[in-house]
């Protein structure tokens, strides 16, 4: 062989050695966000399938970041160092998408409890849960996937490295500030999508506390608990649609946008 194409050999091994590294790098961060992304993070999906899913989406991303991470410390205690922190970023990622999830359980569960629907088919699934919110999360899981989760969530992945630098450890207070804020926005949108629920619940539970004493003979418990139901039932029919397009604003929103306050130093 010729010195040129030793050189160009040469140059060609050393820049697919640092696209691994990059790869590598920046799957430590992914792998750990896809245990606990909705649709890629779900029970019922084998490991394998994560696994390649994480890989898939490192190949995509990579090309995009590998010129902002830099290279670690030498030694183990530099790798610490660097691997450390990407990997608590990647659960920060992941947190903040499943917690979104987790509104339509949170609503679900409430209109549950309130139209006295909470155990009807509590079992079914891998997560056991009122029917209810087995039906918003797995409309909520479709309408992800329709609203192209998989472009968003590689545009997702690329913005965490604008707001998190690789490597860097995120401030402790911003972060629990950034967490119970998460935390206060699920369970306050989880109780508007139930609160239609509630509120009929309510003044139904109070109607019948009128009658009731109006007519103590009346055995009202026996009258307005099937009544009850089927109300829930029916209100759920009309406003299963309004919820999830409330909910789904929401979502796109965390993936444009996972935070709004800098966690960096």
């Amino acid at each position: 062989m010729t010195p040129d194409l030793i050189q160009a050999l040469t140059a060609l091994t050393v820049q697919i050695q640092a696209w691994f590294l990059g790869g590598a790098l920046v799957f430590v961060r992914i792998g750990p966000m896809f245990s606990l992304l909705p649709i890629y993070g779900e029970r019922s999906v084998p490991a394998r399938v994560k696994i390649i899913a994480a890989l898939a989406t490192t190949l995509v991303v990579t090309p995009a970041v590998v010129g902002d991470i830099p290279v670690p410390g030498e030694g183990p205690i530099g790798w610490f160092l660097f691997l450390a922190p990407e990997s608590m970023i990647g659960v920060m990622l992941g947190m903040a998408l499943r917690l979104i999830f987790m509104v339509l359980m949170i609503g679900g569960t409430m209109a549950a409890q309130a139209t006295s629907l909470s155990q009807a088919f509590g079992g079914a699934g891998a997560e056991p849960q009122p029917a209810i919110s087995h039906v918003l999360v797995m409309a909520g899981l479709c309408m992800a996937a329709m609203a192209g989760m998989p472009e968003r969530l590689v545009q997702y992945i690329v913005l965490s490295y604008d707001l998190f630098s690789p490597g860097q450890w995120p401030l402790p207070s911003a972060v629990a500030e950034w967490g119970i804020a998460q935390v206060s926005r699920a369970f306050a949108l989880g109780f508007s999508l139930a609160a239609p629920f509630v509120i009929g619940a309510g003044l139904y539970n109070l109607a019948l506390g009128a009658i009731n004493r109006a007519m103590p003979q009346l055995m009202v418990a026996f009258v307005g608990a099937p009544a009850l139901t089927l109300g829930g039932m029916l209100l759920f029919l009309v406003a299963a649609p309004i919820m999830l397009s409330v909910w789904l604003p929401a979502f796109l929103e965390v993936l444009s946008d996972p935070t709004t306050q800098s966690v960096m130093p």
